[in-house]
């Protein structure tokens, strides 16, 4: 007669007793410690040493090469004339006087003697480099570069339709430079020679002498050293 009763599962093999019974992770002990405070001391030391690489050693380093293989670089480009300080070759200076070539406008500024919260024009200022500001659509700088055009005839004694350098009425960004364009030296020209009594001849060729080329003949344009030209001019003596 066929056993009617329902099957019943197998009996599972007891776990052996060197078998450790997995158990829930219980909470994890409370610490006193504060968790950034291993972080101190190792911070400290890194800023210390950043400080000492990049503040000190490496300012040092690049300063002392720089007046082994370029000292006067280093020193400013600073030009002497007899043992004494005529200027950096660098930095514009404002020559006025009829028997010197003229540099390029200058915008910089300096603070006001009498208020320092408001600014006075103080051209070729080198501890506030910074142009204009004006844009293309600026009616200032219009009115401006008018003035300065008319000036620029006036003094040069040019012909009313005469063409002007451009940077004979405009500032650089910096306002520093301390060239002009070769086109800016011919038209002062006639004005230099006259004034010193000299021929035109001879001023052109201080000219030609002082205007340098591009760089690697391809960067820039060329351009005369204003500051040198006027020295080399005072060297000259005037024609009888």
């Amino acid at each position: 007669m066929p056993n009617t009763s329902s099957a019943r599962p197998a009996p599972q093999p007891a776990a052996s007793a060197g078998v450790a019974q997995a158990q829930a992770p219980g909470p994890l002990p409370a610490s006193n410690v504060a968790p950034l405070a291993g972080l101190l001391a190792p911070c400290l030391r890194g800023a210390v040493f950043v400080l000492l690489v990049t503040g000190l050693a490496y300012p040092l380093a690049t300063t002392g090469l720089a007046r082994v293989r370029f000292p006067q670089q280093a020193q400013g480009s600073l030009l002497q004339v007899d043992g004494a300080l005529r200027g950096s070759l660098l930095i514009g200076q404002s020559f006025t006087e009829p028997r010197y070539f003229h540099p390029r406008p200058s915008s910089t500024s300096a603070p006001d003697p009498q208020d320092p919260s408001r600014t006075v024009a103080s051209p070729y200022n080198a501890a506030l480099s910074a142009g204009s500001n004006l844009g293309p659509t600026s009616q200032a700088l219009a009115e401006v570069v008018a003035a300065r055009v008319a000036d620029y005839r006036r003094v040069n004694g040019l012909p009313p339709e005469a063409r002007v350098p451009v940077d004979a009425v405009t500032a650089s960004a910096s306002g520093l430079d301390p060239h002009i364009s070769p086109a800016n030296a011919r038209a002062q020209l006639a004005r230099v020679a006259a004034v010193r009594g000299l021929a035109p001849a001879a001023v052109q060729a201080l000219v030609d002498a002082h205007t340098e080329p591009r760089v690697l003949g391809l960067l820039g344009e060329p351009r005369v050293h204003v500051l040198r030209l006027n020295l080399a001019l005072d060297g000259l003596v005037a024609r009888p």
